[in-house]
């Protein structure tokens, strides 16, 4: 066990490390969101429906940050972004607990998703600039883990804290994402790559400008976003569909936090073992579909449940989807971006989540009210096997662009097959990837 830790943090930059801190210091202090639809259905009295409309805000607002944050990433940097984000999150966050009017918390709850959201393209970005692309997966699973080491811990404390005020959680999520704003101004410079401008027949040959369009021209790395929003969609569930039914069955708000910490503690205890696994296999993104029925019916078997044993059950089951799923998702889209472009390309991922984030409140709520909760579950099984048919169907597409390319001799093409050469599973560098031994050292901002 000691040698297989020392190999699953080994090699990796002091300068990520860093990151890796931040972020858990972020998530132990990530107390409203996974309360928010409790918050305001049991402590506010407001039907789900209002719960799903201001979930469908929160999710609005980080949309709209998505893709502005990512090019901020780009053009501004990864530090000011960050300090940006963090800055109005701690505010607005605060500001959500002290407002009344459902109007007001609906506005504030936009302000909220908006600013938290800002920071997604920005961390991301800056490990791709830091980690080679062989050790990307690993890295980002350390880091999915230290999020959900964070969050295991402060939604089983939030649920405590819960029982005797909200006003609590939402004070202490400010307090830590100021320090986490206090940490990226004080002891971290920035990481993003410098723009050398080559001469001669180096310039012809130079990475392109990539802008926006270029990003929703790789057909390849779309139809990644497209299935990513799927899975995001069915996983929202868990945060909005999932308190308002157990609310809706009369069990607490404690309760609630007891069976979603299951989803942070089992992450804990298996996402480094299974990223072991994840690196020796040949082609793990054929793995995503696997992941997409783990998922689906997982929150499909939620309609069965009636305690909170059970609830904790089918919450194990969609998170193990959940462990494979993002390391090699995040990962793929990592090899997918360009050097100068990883901005752009990170904020059109995040905006994938935004959007569920958007989508699955205004739809949970809405089923739940007029249909109930089994049947929310159910199309969550469905939605999983569609998006496993789609993996599978992207796929099979990429192997046949690269058959097709072998066959003409230059291994290129456009679309699916552009994206097809970086979708493999080799640790190979791809062009302007991962800076030189060396470079990763340097201290870099965190969020």
């Amino acid at each position: 066990m000691r040698q297989a830790a020392r190999e699953s943090v080994s090699g990796l930059p002091r300068a990520y490390w860093w990151l890796w801190t931040s972020t858990l210091v972020n998530r132990l202090g990530g107390f409203v969101a996974p309360f928010l639809a409790m918050y305001l259905t049991v402590d506010r009295g407001y039907s789900a429906s209002y719960a799903g409309l201001v979930g469908a805000l929160y999710g609005l607002g980080g949309a709209v940050s998505a893709v502005g944050a990512g090019v901020m990433t780009d053009r501004l940097g990864r530090r000011p972004t960050l300090l940006v984000s963090q800055t109005a999150t701690a505010v607005s966050v605060a500001v959500l607990g002290f407002v009344q009017h459902p109007v007001a918390i609906a506005a504030v709850a936009f302000l909220v998703g908006m600013a938290s959201n800002g920071s997604r393209p920005a961390v991301q970005a800056m490990m791709a600039d830091l980690v080679a692309p062989e050790d990307r997966i690993r890295a980002f699973s350390l880091n999915y883990w230290a999020v959900n080491l964070g969050f295991a811990f402060s939604a089983t404390v939030a649920g405590l804290i819960a029982e005797h005020g909200y006003l609590a959680l939402f004070l202490g999520e400010a307090i830590m994402t100021l320090l986490c704003a206090v940490v990226v101004f004080v002891k971290l410079p920035e990481s993003r790559p410098a723009r050398e401008e080559p001469a001669g027949a180096a310039a012809a040959a130079a990475e392109p400008e990539v802008g926006l369009g270029t990003v929703l021209r790789d057909r390849g790395f779309m139809a990644v976003v497209a299935l990513s929003f799927l899975v995001a969609t069915v996983i929202q569930q868990g945060f909005v569909g999932l308190p308002v039914a157990m609310g809706a069955s009369g069990l607490s708000s404690s309760d609630f936090g007891l069976a979603i910490a299951v989803n942070g503690v089992l992450i804990v205890a298996l996402q480094i073992p299974v990223t072991r696994f994840i690196e020796r296999h040949r082609e793990p993104t054929r793995l995503l579909a696997v992941t997409a029925l783990l998922i689906g019916y997982g929150f499909g078997l939620t309609a069965f449940a009636g305690s909170v044993a059970v609830y904790a059950l089918t919450v194990c089951v969609w998170t193990i989807g959940e462990i494979i799923n993002t390391p090699i998702q995040m990962g793929l889209v990592a090899r997918l971006s360009p050097t100068h472009g990883r901005g752009r390309y990170q904020g059109v991922y995040v905006l994938s989540w935004s959007l569920a984030a958007l989508v699955a409140p205004l739809a949970g709520g809405a089923v739940i009210d007029h249909f109930g909760a089994d049947v929310l579950w159910a199309a969550c099984a469905v939605v999983g096997t569609l998006t496993a048919v789609g993996y599978g169907a992207l796929v099979r597409a990429v192997a046949a662009e690269e058959r097709d390319g072998e066959r003409d001799g230059d291994g290129e093409g456009d679309g699916v097959g552009v994206a097809g050469d970086r979708l493999g599973s080799g640790g190979a560098p791809e062009a302007g990837g991962a800076p030189e031994a060396g470079e990763t050292d340097r201290p870099i901002a965190a969020g």
